[in-house]
């Protein structure tokens, strides 16, 4: 689907969809829960949907089924979290995926498996993983994704006896094992945090019932505030000040970005917030930015570093990158033109946010990608008064 925007600021008072970050950890825990568990506050997106799936493959027992076939969409989370849940429920299970999902990166997985003696195979985009998960001692690089740490955080408290999660290296996105030791503290999962450097569980708990409702999303409210920045008169709503979700920085990074000269930003804790933060950089008007500690947006949907610059670039924008770095020199306005989401959700909703200091009219292809995260983007971005028609 292709949509095209018109220039123009948007206007109006916004609530970001529920966190899908914290939605995730809310459903696997409520459905390890059972009984009288709820989760309020869900949307259909198709990342949500896959773990709903998937969790109800993993939790109806099938006594004819070797291991379930557990489709996770093109959910990064969905997979990465329910490989161990999987190896502790049901000794395993068939991993499949849509787009670039099956290419992300397992090995911290792989390396604990050899060392375990789990066995496991990727052929025709499906991995099979099939082996009793033991508690005991967990090593795993911090600096690759905090998805491996909540993985296992979730699949440990259901074995026999104490098991640690010892980090080889300083963690990034720490925000995101914040929520997730949140949310098993509310679903009654107690583990011991060691300066996010070594975390002990105790076996043999059992998640307990409990009603939770999900926060609204700081990464898709950070659309929004950078339309703000950039002039649009848009106020966000319904925000949890006081949320454990590590993409609230948006709001001091904004600030820093309206300041003169050079701005340096550490995105290594909240990688989600990159494309957000580069378009804003694009037009600070003669001032330079950095943006640092990026490499793991190379292994998202897209290769976000060169995707960014791809899509920003082709609106007259200034950005250079690096493997692990952007550079961005700040212009006054963009072109409009013809741009592509690449297939990715946060992709397509920068361009939405640019189109709003575009020159002209910008065509964006790809543009259902949003309903990864957010399939309302498009009728909430004509409800502020964007000027956009549908083509297919």
């Amino acid at each position: 689907m292709t949509v095209t925007i018109f220039p123009g600021p948007l206007s109006g008072a916004i609530a970001p969809p529920p966190s899908k970050s914290q939605a995730h950890r809310a459903v696997i825990a409520a459905c390890l829960a059972g009984g009288d568990s709820r989760v309020e506050g869900l949307t259909s997106s198709q990342d949500i949907q896959a773990t709903r799936r998937c969790m109800g493959a993993l939790t109806v027992h099938d006594k004819g089924e070797d291991l379930p076939l557990l489709d996770c969409g093109e959910s990064g989370s969905t997979l990465r979290f329910l490989i161990p849940v999987a190896l502790a429920l049901r000794g395993g299970g068939r991993f499949t995926g849509r787009g670039r999902l099956m290419e992300r990166p397992q090995e911290p997985y792989f390396a604990i498996f050899e060392e375990k003696g789990i066995s496991y195979s990727q052929e025709n985009g499906v991995l099979t993983v099939r082996g009793a998960l033991t508690s005991g001692e967990y090593r795993l690089p911090g600096d690759v994704s905090s998805q491996f740490v909540t993985g296992l955080l979730y699949a440990l408290p259901l074995l026999t006896g104490e098991s640690v999660i010892r980090l080889t290296s300083p963690l990034e996105s720490r925000g995101y094992v914040d929520l997730t030791l949140d949310t098993l503290a509310r679903f009654g999962i107690r583990v011991e945090n060691r300066e996010y450097e070594c975390f002990t569980v105790r076996g043999g708990q059992r998640f307990q019932p409990y009603r939770m409702v999900v926060e609204r999303d700081y990464s898709q409210a950070a659309f929004f505030l950078t339309a703000r920045a950039l002039g649009s008169e848009v106020t966000v709503t319904g925000m949890n000040q006081d949320s454990a979700q590590g993409d609230r920085v948006i709001f001091s990074y904004l600030a820093r970005l309206d300041q003169p000269g050079t701005v340096t930003l550490d995105v290594s804790q909240c990688p989600d917030l990159v494309p957000a933060l580069a378009l804003r950089a694009a037009l600070r008007n003669g001032e330079t930015t950095r943006i640092t500690s990026a490499a793991r947006l190379r292994i998202k949907e897209s290769d976000r570093l060169d995707t960014v610059t791809t899509e920003l670039n082709r609106l007259g924008a200034q950005v250079e990158q690096g493997p692990d770095f952007l550079t961005v020199t700040g212009v006054a306005g963009l072109t409009g033109g013809t741009a592509d989401s690449h297939n990715d959700h946060r992709i397509a909703m920068m361009l939405a946010v640019a189109a709003t200091r575009c020159s002209g009219p910008l065509t964006v292809r790809g543009a259902e990608s949003v309903a990864k995260s957010y399939p309302a983007f498009w009728s909430d971005y004509e409800r502020l008064g964007g000027n956009i028609t549908c083509g297919i």
